[in-house]
């Protein structure tokens, strides 16, 4: 009788692709968002954590920038319609890994964003950030440059 793939034999299967992968690592700070095989785990990691809420194509959730009945905010999209574009690399990489707390929030503000610190590695993180940052426009990508004055 044949074995099911579980879950496990896919968490295996991918850690020769993560080796690869990671066996360089990332600048101290910015996130690069060309090296294929980092945008491949960012994908991938994308769409297990964070696509239920900001949608598998970056979307985000209908009127992201009106407040629900609970006086949260709606997640909000990471494509270019968006506004995480105008977010330094630093900022994104401390929301994700810290969630929404001060300073990036104001101190009692409630949201969804859970911290993913625990959860993800740093270049996990920042292979997310960085397949967010890979379906972004050019002219976002040199508005984001000249604004942020990153590479």
């Amino acid at each position: 009788m044949k074995r099911p793939f579980s879950m496990l034999h896919a968490a295996l299967a991918a850690v020769p692709l993560l080796r690869a992968a990671c066996g360089e690592p990332w600048p101290a700070t910015g996130i690069d968002p060309r090296n294929p095989a980092k945008l491949a785990i960012g994908e991938e990691v994308y769409m297990e954590h964070c696509a239920d809420c900001h949608g598998a194509r970056l979307e985000g959730q209908p009127e992201w920038w009106r407040r629900r009945a609970d006086g949260r905010l709606p997640a909000p999209p990471h494509d270019a319609t968006g506004h995480t574009w105008h977010h330094s690399d630093d900022v994104l990489f401390a929301m994700v890994h810290d969630g929404m707390v001060p300073p990036l929030a104001p101190e009692g503000y409630e949201s969804d964003m859970p911290a993913y610190g625990e959860i993800l590695s740093d270049d996990e993180i920042r292979a997310v950030l960085a397949y967010i940052q890979s379906h972004w426009p050019e002219e976002i990508r040199e508005a984001r440059r000249k604004a942020l004055g990153t590479r």
